[in-house]
């Protein structure tokens, strides 16, 4: 341990399309939508976060509120490493130091990520005083997280529903297998259901409000056995202009993202069909892992299982399953060492 050890904090970062999250010393220390809003004059970011994402969708001209990723990858370079800013200085251990120590990361990415969008991930990081910075793929944090032993000379499949991307992979002896990255998730199922409203309903809404009716009645299938309740949507009428309120079933949530789903499934067979033989008898036996908020959609577990023939498990925190995983690789560096890229 070096003199200087004292002057470096270790975090974990699971850097997502929808939201950051933040490990510091064992605990989840910044859970906050990747959103920012900038002033359009000054070019200053004005807000991040939960406080940026109240001002979607209700900003004047002046203001702009962004997303800095995309599909899982850094958009606006800028704008992403602001937001990274301000997250780390609301962590509160960090906001009681005089200066800000050098920072020991450990970065979630995307399995599909090229090499250079990687080096994008790794400046960024750099630049707010990252002096140590390992990137891991995001299903091997997820596998991670759920408490899967990855060391093992045993197949086990994750499907990691986030904002961006779906990361699906069989992992094994520590290493990806197979995978598969595709750009439908969370945000996809959001525009799926602000286009179906707009073309069934005539009904103009935000992003905000489909992201509402996403977590309160969304759905992966028409028969599910708990049916939530009918949901009234409020937005704008597209042939008058006038504000309107109409009333929803998840049924109709289901048929609006059905394609998106249909892209997942084909996904998950596409991998199961490039698994080797003796891995895929592992898999028949362990079945299949959910994590990601997408993976919260009532009624996902059951239609995947229909079409896999295989057992499904949602995660115990979806949500949280990959930065759970990311804290573990930063507290065992060393253990991990095999899994994380420098």
């Amino acid at each position: 341990m070096g003199f200087f050890d004292f002057l470096t904090e270790n975090i974990a970062i699971d850097l997502g399309t929808a939201n950051t999250l933040v490990i510091h010393k064992d605990k989840v220390v910044v859970d906050s939508p990747s959103i920012v809003a900038r002033d359009r004059i000054t070019g200053k970011i004005i807000a991040a976060g939960k406080e940026a994402a109240l001002m979607q969708g209700k900003t004047h001209k002046d203001i702009q509120t962004i997303r800095p990723l995309k599909d899982g990858v850094i958009a606006d370079f800028e704008a992403s490493e602001q937001m990274l800013t301000m997250f780390i200085k609301e962590i509160p251990a960090l906001k009681k130091k005089l200066f800000t120590p050098s920072l020991l990361m450990v970065i979630c990415i995307p399995s599909g990520i090229t090499e250079v969008e990687m080096r994008a991930v790794k400046e960024s990081a750099e630049r707010v005083n990252g002096k140590e910075v390992y990137l891991i793929h995001e299903p091997m944090a997820a596998a991670i997280g759920i408490g899967v032993d990855i060391k093992q000379p045993k197949g086990n499949m994750i499907v990691d529903i986030g904002g961006g991307t779906t990361e699906i992979a069989v992992i094994a002896l520590g290493g990806i297998v197979s995978d598969k990255s595709v750009k439908v998730a969370g945000d996809g199922f959001t525009a799926d259901i602000v286009y179906y409203m707009r073309t069934q309903h005539n009904l103009y809404i935000g992003e905000r409000t489909a992201e509402k009716i996403k977590i309160q009645i969304g759905a992966a299938t028409e028969d599910l056995e708990n049916p939530p309740e009918n949901m009234e949507v409020q937005g704008r009428d597209l042939l008058t202009g006038k504000p309107k309120q109409v009333e929803i079933s998840y049924r109709e949530i289901a048929k609006a993202i059905d394609k998106s789903i249909l892209r997942i499934e084909d996904a998950v067979m596409e991998t199961l069909s490039e698994t080797p033989p003796e891995l895929a008898a592992d898999i028949y036996n362990t079945g299949i892992y959910l994590a990601g908020g997408g993976s919260m959609l009532k009624g996902l577990d059951k239609r995947l299982s229909q079409k896999t023939d295989l057992p499904v498990f949602i995660a115990e925190d979806p949500l949280r399953a990959v930065v759970r995983g990311t804290g573990i690789c930063l507290k065992n560096i060393d253990a991990y060492k095999s899994v994380l890229k420098k």
